[in-house]
């Protein structure tokens, strides 16, 4: 079949004459070709296989663009890469591998395009397109990557034992392409998976968190999820997750599944924000109900400080497991589950202007992105239960513009600062300025005085007489 019309761009002319030059036959392969063909958003990465040595495909490319380009050379995989325009190219020399089972790395040697195809992980990206003068754009598909894609499968070329167990990153790339593409994995080649699972302990948390930051980004997360937790990978890469799972019953009571739970959650925040944080705040939002999750004759199940333990205690140990950033992105994540029912909290204390002068100062310049995980939390199926709910957050939202406008608290600024109160009682840096400041916040807090200069320093100075300060004149 002819698919000349998806290689109009003049980088495969370019391509195709500098492969002529050489003598080396070419071909354009892998997820260009399969997303072309399911007519997917413009793919931008083209990958090139041919016969021959990639890095001198590469170098003759470079020297037929009309612009002067640098080629990247990783000769320890004999792969290399340049950027012209908006494209990505990646040249390649078709080779053939084998694997020793402790590593993923291969044992490599050249090949034909047959032994290149045979190597791919999935049929749909064993697609290749060839860039030859007589059979330019004609489909080469030995294992029915066509078929596939009609039939929406992810399937292995070979024995899918072998493919999961020589590279197991494959078995995380399977369910990925499964989430984002909405396709089904192959019966054969998921229960393959869940056999080989426990190969994945050979794969770097930084490979495997690289695919699971994808899933998180697809457009419906949980179905990536579910198949990762189906499989038996998620009890290793988030084991804080599937504690989640099942429910406990006691004397007729019994909680939700909060397994199930969280994964609608993540779908719902999914539509509303591409922030991956985001969306792993609402992932690891109640992790810390496996733990605290107690039986009281009175109130039935409870999961008292839930928050805090997961947030505080938990999130930091995921992140460095999946190798997250530490710094402010695992700040925002911990904030974010650690105030997760403070809305429903200031909804409950019928969003007083204390109780919203609270919650914007600690959640400062995050409290929308709170409200949105906080709204995307409702996941009751009883209509008039979650009408409810939404009518509290919208009635609490409307209270937070109107307390932010008035008292501007989001972006926290002491009125009066430390050095003020250093300089106006004339005393050095000491557990004293600290209980001015504390005692300056809590009463604009609470309303006493309002977050203005003037009456913020007129009460420091009657907070100074009751610590027996006396203000210089």
């Amino acid at each position: 079949m002819d698919y000349s019309r998806f290689l109009e761009d003049d980088i495969f002319g370019v391509v195709s004459a500098a492969a002529r030059e050489l003598g080396v036959p070419a071909y354009v392969i892998g997820g260009y070709v399969r997303d072309k063909i399911l007519g997917r958003k413009d793919p931008k990465d083209i990958d090139i296989v041919c016969v021959g040595s990639g890095i001198s495909l590469a170098q003759k490319v470079a020297e037929k663009l009309p612009h002067k380009t640098k080629v990247q050379v990783f000769r320890n995989f004999g792969t290399a890469m340049l950027r012209s325009g908006d494209w990505e190219v990646e040249f390649v020399g078709a080779r053939r591998e084998s694997y020793d089972h402790n590593s993923r790395k291969p044992v490599v040697e050249d090949g034909t395009l047959e032994d290149d195809q045979n190597r791919r992980d999935f049929t749909i990206n064993a697609l290749a397109l060839s860039l030859g003068e007589n059979d330019y754009g004609q489909l080469l598909d030995p294992f029915g990557g066509m078929e596939d894609l009609r039939s929406k499968l992810i399937r292995t070329p070979l024995d899918p034992d072998i493919t999961y167990s020589d590279d197991p990153l494959r078995m995380m790339r399977a369910i990925r392409f499964a989430c984002q593409l909405g396709f089904v994995i192959f019966p054969e080649s998921f229960d393959a998976i869940r056999r080989n699972r426990e190969r994945l302990s050979i794969i770097s948390f930084e490979r495997i968190t690289d695919e699971l930051n994808k899933i998180m980004l697809s457009k419906k997360p949980s179905a990536g999820l579910y198949l990762l937790e189906k499989a038996g990978l998620l009890e290793y890469i988030l084991p804080e997750v599937t504690a989640l799972k099942g429910t406990s019953e006691k004397e007729g009571q019994s909680h939700k599944d909060n397994f199930r739970h969280t994964l609608e959650v993540v779908d719902n925040i999914s539509k509303n924000t591409d922030n991956l944080y985001l969306r792993y705040a609402a992932l690891l939002h109640d992790i810390g109900k496996a733990v605290t999750r107690s039986w009281n004759e009175k109130a039935g199940w409870t999961f008292h400080g839930h928050e805090y333990v997961g947030g505080a205690k938990m999130v930091p140990k995921v992140f460095k497991r999946l190798r997250l950033p530490l710094g402010a992105e695992m700040k925002y994540v911990q904030k974010l589950v650690i105030m997760s029912s403070r809305p429903i909290a200031a909804a409950d204390q019928g969003a007083t202007d204390s109780a919203i002068r609270r919650l914007l100062f600690d959640a400062g310049t995050d409290i929308n992105d709170l409200m949105t995980l906080c709204e995307a939390d409702i996941t009751t199926k009883n209509q008039a239960r979650r009408e409810k709910f939404l009518r509290n957050f919208s009635t609490v939202r409307s209270r937070l513009v109107e307390v932010e406008q008035r008292d501007r608290l989001a972006a926290w600024q002491p009125p009066v600062s430390g050095q003020t109160i250093m300089n106006t009682f004339g005393i050095p840096p000491c557990h004293t300025v600290g209980v001015i400041k504390d005692a300056i916040r809590e009463a604009i807090l609470d309303g006493v005085i309002p977050n203005e200069y003037g009456p913020a320093y007129d009460f420091m100075i009657e907070k100074g007489r009751e610590l027996g300060l006396a203000a210089k004149e």
